[in-house]
């Protein structure tokens, strides 16, 4: 098959065609309990919906649920990359990577007597709140105490001023989740084809939180290359153990292709942002396209 972009394989806003995708890598990978996944995948559309018991709908344009179902999507393509390379998983290893990777922003939704602000008011610390929820969701579907431990380190893989190495993961298929969780959020996010455009939303976010060093969306897109090559290529290789590489096999068994477009889209967002900056930044706005998110911001 031949592709250029992630969006030609599963389009994005499409959570039932990526549950679909979920389940058939779950299917070929041939361990993880899919009645669990499916159940915790609508759950958490609901959540995002404000139709859960007790709880908002989510007000974050940039960690929106799009971006939860690309995360879970990512860490589903890892899993079965690794699989195509010989790891043998458990079925709770499985179903624990999956609902880490499904619950991992959702300390960013607010309960429903928190009537101030947004959800990026928790950005700072929104992993503990993302953990808080997780261990009363799978105590609540029948997971015993251990596993609310070891999925909360998973989700704590994803907090970019830790690194994973820290974690006493309680053995090597928990280690290898955890890198790939927290690997499946960065790339998932700036692979996106509307990620710079994105930026603006996650500026706002930033804005709300009162996180210093980002006053303008300008000075946010001029941070971005900088922090891919000098903070997530080093915590892809070095922190999360480089495990991003299990996406080639995937894509080869999966869709024939020969090469890993999550780092394809990468190349192409920072290469287009480069040009962006270096021709004029003034006229930023007028050359982030797509999605129509400048008209909305």
């Amino acid at each position: 098959m031949s592709a250029t972009h992630l969006e030609d394989l599963i389009p994005p806003g499409e959570p039932e065609l990526t549950l679909i995708e979920i389940l058939l890598l779950v299917e070929r990978i041939g361990a993880g309990d899919k009645e669990l996944i499916r159940r915790a995948f609508h759950d958490t559309i609901r959540l995002f919906h404000g139709e859960y018991p007790g709880y908002r709908a989510s007000n974050t344009r940039y960690h929106d649920l799009d971006h939860t179902c690309a995360v879970v999507l990512a860490m589903a393509r890892l899993l079965h990359g690794a699989h195509c390379e010989g790891v043998r998983w458990s079925d709770r290893g499985v179903a624990l990577g999956l609902l880490g990777a499904l619950f991992h922003d959702v300390g960013l939704i607010q309960k429903s007597d928190d009537l101030e602000g947004t959800g990026a008011k928790y950005t700072l610390g929104h992993e503990h709140r993302s953990v808080e929820f997780l261990g009363s969701y799978l105590a609540e579907v029948g997971i015993g105490q251990d596993a609310i431990e070891e999925a909360g380190q998973l989700i704590g893989c994803t907090i970019m001023s830790r690194s994973p190495q820290e974690f006493r993961f309680g053995n090597d298929e928990l280690r290898l989740l955890g890198f790939m969780v927290g690997t499946a959020d960065l790339l998932a996010q700036m692979a996106e084809r509307t990620y710079l455009e994105k930026l603006l939303l996650l500026f706002r976010e930033f804005e709300e939180a009162e996180i210093p060093g980002f006053d303008s969306e300008l000075i946010l897109l001029e941070k971005t290359e900088a922090f891919y090559t000098g903070v997530v290529k080093r915590r892809l290789e070095e922190q999360l153990g480089g495990v991003y590489r299990h996406m080639v096999p995937h894509f080869r068994e999966r869709w024939g292709i020969q090469e890993d477009l999550y780092q394809r889209m990468i190349r192409q967002n920072l290469a287009y942002l480069h040009q962006v900056l270096e021709e004029d930044k003034a006229l930023y706005r007028e050359r982030l396209r797509r999605g129509g998110i400048v008209q909305q911001v």
